[in-house]
């Protein structure tokens, strides 16, 4: 991601007008832009292969997944962001003529070498402080593993990680589940170093 070279910040309303009409995608960090780098033919197949579970797990039911084409709107303390998640799950929508989600329940991020830094440190920290966030799910694109951040009860997240073949994370948060067979469906990983 590398941001724009106008220092002078943006509003959020010329923001969302235009993200809506540009054909790039830029995230939004209190008043600065920054364009988003394209992602690998795998990491998009798991991003696909999770949407498409969680769809069709969800139909009927209350909560609603979303694509990586819907923003995420974070209000920190100090300014607000505007990120692209993998995929979203909402139990408590925004109007339809919204641009953006507020309320995720489940957050899926797929890592890759060029987003991990900034998706495990200043996204995980910002996506924390969403009072509705129930699940955080951080998936490798290049290995078969998954961490998973869980909010407890009394505050705070529980860490998990999920790596077998068989491995089905749970998510009685909304009423789904995801194995990580279906997840990393059709993918291909290199073999460990050392190893042909």
């Amino acid at each position: 991601m590398t941001a724009l070279t106008n220092p002078a910040p943006i509003s959020i309303e010329d923001y969302l007008a235009g993200e809506a009409l540009g054909p790039v995608k830029h995230e939004y960090l209190g008043g600065q832009v920054h364009a988003m780098a394209g992602a690998s033919n795998q990491h998009n197949a798991i991003s696909l292969n999770c949407l498409a579970n969680l769809h069709a797990q969800l139909r009927g039911k209350p909560c609603q997944p979303f694509n990586s084409d819907t923003k995420l709107k974070v209000t920190l303390t100090d300014h607000v962001r505007f990120y692209y998640p993998d995929a979203t799950v909402v139990c408590q929508p925004n109007p339809p003529s919204d641009h953006f989600q507020e309320h995720p329940v489940v957050i899926v991020e797929v890592l890759s070498d060029s987003t991990r830094r900034v998706d495990l440190s200043e996204k995980r920290d910002a996506y924390s402080t969403i009072p509705s966030l129930k699940v955080l799910i951080f998936a490798e694109s290049e290995a078969r593993s998954v961490l998973v951040y869980r909010r407890r009860a009394q505050g705070g997240f529980d860490r998990e990680h999920y790596a077998a073949a068989d491995a089905v994370i749970g998510l009685p948060e909304i009423g789904a589940s995801l194995a990580l067979a279906d997840l990393y469906a059709g993918a291909v990983f290199a073999p460990p170093a050392g190893q042909t």
